[in-house]
């Protein structure tokens, strides 16, 4: 279509749907995974999106959608401190992103590679990837069949999908999957015949809980590594620097109001979306206006109650053929980025930081004090972040 300078309002439109296409499978299975409804995250994914334009002056050319980072966190908090107090925990993280935005703004990127430097950030993905592989093993066994079907659409689209298809392997095993499910096993679809034509999302409040705040906070680590990360990548594609104008600190601020905004209502908190970045990249088309219609058309969505029924009748087997692929990737993007920044695991120091992380992590080592307690991700993360800090640099 060219550039998007040179686009019609019809033609922006018909590039917004497919920009929010490339993010529907992402997004979506992030609250089907956690037990969250899905109509609530393309609500506040797209809410979420406009809040970031309008804190950005509506200079950046950004989605924002479900974050995968913190699947496992809220299904264990869920376990601990239900549904509501998991959402407080929520709403807390994106007073986190607001407080490095603060920490941007007085005192520069360098603060954030200060505290999460490769080391502490590669080891906190592999557990994010791993913790919950167990989990995808047992949706998988459901029914074998349709997970590795499933999972080899997924991964044959990966390797060998050109253009926009290459960005959605995610819906593309989701769509094979389901479809033979259906075919060989029958899926019963008279909820979606039964459900309206229209129809909020659930929304759900939360509950304060200070254990759960402290639970999630941590995990907010990795995924504000990965805002910086999309933004380099969205300064590249454009040809604009948005670190200075308008700022780290106002899209930092962005995402995470449209995070707190998630939490509240009863949606997973949202991140920048590279799926989005890449099919940028693919068409040259990145005025910030076609994203905020993507947006608008995810909210559209969220009140087509037949959408959401149906949503829901993914057989559990299909959703674990997918994990099995995605949280495989999300533990390789933790190796990848210890090996991109050249991180000497030969250090004692480095070792140290990086096996504690992990041994925390998996071990399932748990910090209690009277009725508050800390585990799992969110404990790795704290006991990466003072190791860091205090243990002596020494020579590499």
């Amino acid at each position: 279509m060219g550039n998007s300078k040179q686009l019609n309002s019809f033609q922006k439109t018909a590039v917004g749907i497919q920009f929010l296409f490339v993010a529907f499978g992402a997004t979506v299975l992030v609250p089907l995974l956690v037990g969250l409804d899905p109509s609530t995250a393309l609500f506040t994914a797209g809410i979420g999106t406009l809040i970031f334009h309008l804190v950005t002056k509506g200079k950046v050319p950004i989605f924002l959608g479900s974050s995968f980072a913190f699947i496992a966190p809220i299904i264990k908090a869920t376990e601990l401190y239900g549904l509501a107090g998991t959402l407080s925990g929520l709403v807390a993280v994106g007073f986190v992103y607001g407080l490095m935005s603060l920490l941007i703004y007085w005192r520069g990127t360098d603060i954030i590679r200060t505290l999460f430097p490769p080391v502490v950030i590669g080891p906190v993905i592999i557990l994010i990837g791993i913790s919950l592989s167990s989990s995808a093993v047992n949706m998988a066994k459901e029914n074998w069949i349709i997970a590795l079907c499933t999972l080899f659409t997924a991964i044959l689209v990966t390797l060998l999908g050109k253009g926009l298809l290459k960005l959605i392997p995610i819906f593309c095993g989701i769509f094979v999957g389901y479809l033979i499910a259906y075919f060989c096993f029958g899926i019963d679809l008279t909820p979606v015949r039964d459900a309206p034509w229209f129809a909020l999302p659930k929304f759900v409040t939360p509950k304060f809980s200070w254990e759960a705040i402290f639970f999630m906070i941590p995990v907010a680590i990795a995924p504000i590594i990965e805002h910086i990360g999309n933004i380099y990548a969205v300064n590249s594609v454009t040809g604009k620097d948005f670190v200075k104008d308008p700022g780290l600190h106002r899209t930092m601020l962005g995402d995470g109001l449209a995070c707190i905004v998630a939490g509240t209502i009863g949606g997973p908190p949202v991140t920048t979306y590279s799926e989005v970045i890449g099919a940028m990249s693919l068409t040259k088309i990145t005025d910030p206006v076609v994203i905020r219609i993507a947006a608008v058309t995810g909210i559209v969505f969220s009140v087509i109650g037949k959408i959401s029924v149906l949503l829901k009748t993914i057989p559990s087997a299909v959703l674990g053929g997918i994990m099995l692929l995605l949280f495989g990737m999300i533990a390789s993007v933790g190796i990848n980025n210890l090996i991109q920044s050249k991180t000497n695991l030969g250090n004692p120091r480095n070792m140290i930081i990086a096996s504690l992380i992990l041994t925390f992590g998996i071990g399932g080592a748990v910090f209690q004090i009277g009725t508050f307690t800390m585990s799992g991700i969110g404990l790795a993360a704290i006991v990466g972040v003072i190791l860091n800090l205090f243990l002596p640099k020494g020579q590499e």
